[in-house]
């Protein structure tokens, strides 16, 4: 019942919001909607903790901003670094929400209120230096000076104030209470993503996919399990990703559970995925997000417990990074660990295996990591073929699963997810074919829930089945020269039936046996109307 009513409440907000963005691309206008949703969200969640920590009682009438104002008044520095020592932010008095809705409401907001509002929370957010780069300039893709919103700085103050009301205007919980912003916020994000075209794919990975990966890089995990995990995806994006491995775990994930550590190179997408895994309940000590490219840029890092300096490795890896994206591969990367290894580096036009070795080096010992790349990576010659047979002979990559056409935002190409670890035992090679099973739509192909359970059913049963699934031993992949084209290894050619020569003449001769009767009928009654003169 919960995400059918996320999807209603998000449908209704898109709608709104679509009325509202006038000539504004949808993929800059997300940055309004969400930014105001996440705002609403941390003032309304230092509101719980300010009734909750019994900080603020408020009197009569009085609001819990009103509250929190009159009882700051005296120490409004104290209380700021209380809460931001908690919560990892602190937002004003005269900043919180239902303020700024009233502002709103009674046509009171000028516009450098919105300024104020903004300016003051990246000020609070110096207060605590542990999360500091956690809400830091969070909402600088709220550009208020943007001309679309309006020619002059009143007009633009009233677009703003619209996307107040609208944001304030829904009931962000379920029938039973339970608060639903979260989902809601997921699927805005993807129907921003199913709009934006090319610039969607940059930013989110479709929820079908996002799940076949998070149910295989956490299909070791024991329900029940007391102990602490960690997830990276070195190519982010919103951190759809990287949710969808906490919603996998076995019960759910429970909270603290999981420790997510993210990059991204593009500082708006950096923003939406701090927002986005803070929106779904993840706390600010328990995730490390980092804007910064992540091959020229190493991350993340971290000492053992000697105290040396050593790469930080994780239990799941997760990855969509662009496909087939040009890199500096400069020779001095050969010095790099992620990459010596391998005996070469990936092509300049080609940094599908740089980013593969990247996400495998942060891998640990037990882990497994799921990557979406392009077909290419499995029969590409040169140093990718060098790369690819060193992969093998280390005996690291697991499975190989191609996925139909059209699934993603920007590209209709097909893709294939490699699944790798570090501790197998066999040497063989698991191939799906997948790319046959998929649900038809209109401008893009989805996966049921059907697909998605044959696929993780056969990672997990291992074992062949016609048309579909090959194991492959070393023997086969080196007699296939390392070539990994799935067509090798599944065949699904389906043959044509038999065609019976005798019956073709005999249905032609059918045939034409009724077009001369019907030409004959039609003679006649042509002759019928001659002769009567009509």
């Amino acid at each position: 019942m919960a995400q059918s009513q996320s999807q209603s409440i998000a449908s209704k907000l898109w709608a709104m919001a679509n009325e509202l963005r006038g000539n504004m691309d949808a993929s800059e206008y997300k940055n309004y909607i969400l930014g105001f949703m996440f705002y609403r969200y941390l003032s309304e969640h230092q509101e719980h903790y300010l009734i909750d920590q019994g900080l603020v009682t408020p009197n009569g009438d009085e609001t819990t901003a009103q509250a929190y104002a009159r009882t700051a008044a005296s120490g409004l520095d104290d209380y700021l670094e209380d809460i931001s020592s908690s919560l990892g932010y602190a937002i004003n008095p005269s900043d919180m929400w239902s303020v700024l809705v009233t502002k709103v409401e009674d046509a009171d907001i000028a516009p450098g209120d919105f300024q104020d509002v903004f300016d003051h929370f990246n000020e609070n957010s110096e207060r605590n230096p542990s999360a500091v780069n956690d809400f830091r300039g969070v909402f600088g893709d709220i550009s208020l000076g943007d001309s679309r919103l309006g020619n002059s700085t009143t007009a633009r103050a009233k677009s703003l104030a619209a996307v107040v009301s609208l944001v304030n205007g829904v009931q962000f919980t379920d029938d039973t209470g339970k608060d639903i912003l979260g989902d809601v916020y997921e699927y805005l994000i993807g129907q921003f993503a199913a709009t934006a075209g090319k610039k969607g794919g940059e930013f989110y990975t479709p929820h079908e996919v996002s799940t076949i990966l998070a149910k295989i890089v956490t299909l070791d995990v024991v329900s029940g399990s007391s102990q602490q995990f960690s997830v990276s995806d070195p190519t982010m994006g919103s951190g759809s990703l990287l949710l969808t491995v906490r919603q996998e775990l076995p019960d759910g994930g429970r909270k603290g559970a999981l420790k997510f550590f993210g990059q991204d190179l593009n500082t708006s997408t950096y923003n939406l995925a701090r927002m986005n895994l803070m929106m779904r309940g993840v706390d600010y000590i328990n995730m490390e997000l980092r804007n910064a490219d992540t091959l020229d840029s190493d991350w993340p890092d971290g000492q053992d417990e000697f105290g040396i300096d050593r790469p930080r490795v994780v239990d799941f890896v997760v990855m969509n990074p662009p496909y087939s994206a040009k890199w500096t591969n400069d020779e001095k990367k050969m010095k790099d660990p992620r990459w010596s290894d391998y005996g070469r580096l990936a092509p300049t036009s080609k940094a599908d295996y740089a980013f593969l070795l990247h996400g495998l080096y942060h891998l640990n010992q037990t882990g497994t990591m799921g990557i979406v790349l392009p077909h290419g990576v499995l029969f590409r010659g040169a140093s990718e073929g060098v790369i690819r047979e060193t992969l093998i002979r280390k005996n690291y990559l697991d499975a190989v699963i191609g996925l139909p056409a059209n699934l993603f935002y920007g590209t209709s190409i097909p893709t294939v997810i490699l699944i790798l670890k570090k501790n197998k035992t066999s040497k063989d090679i698991l191939f799906i074919d997948a790319s046959s099973d998929f649900v038809k739509g209109k401008n893009q192909n989805t996966l049921s829930a059907e697909n998605i359970d044959k696929i993780v059913s056969a990672y997990r049963e291992r074992k062949d089945v016609e048309k579909y699934a090959h194991v492959a031993g070393l023997d086969e992949i080196e007699a296939n020269d390392f070539n990994l084209n799935i067509p090798r290894y599944v065949d699904t050619f389906e043959e044509e039936p038999d065609i019976d020569i005798a019956q073709v003449y005999a249905d032609l001769a059918a045939t034409d046996a009724e077009i001369a009767r019907l030409q004959a009928e039609f003679d006649a009654m042509v002759a019928e109307l001659v002769e009567t003169g009509e």
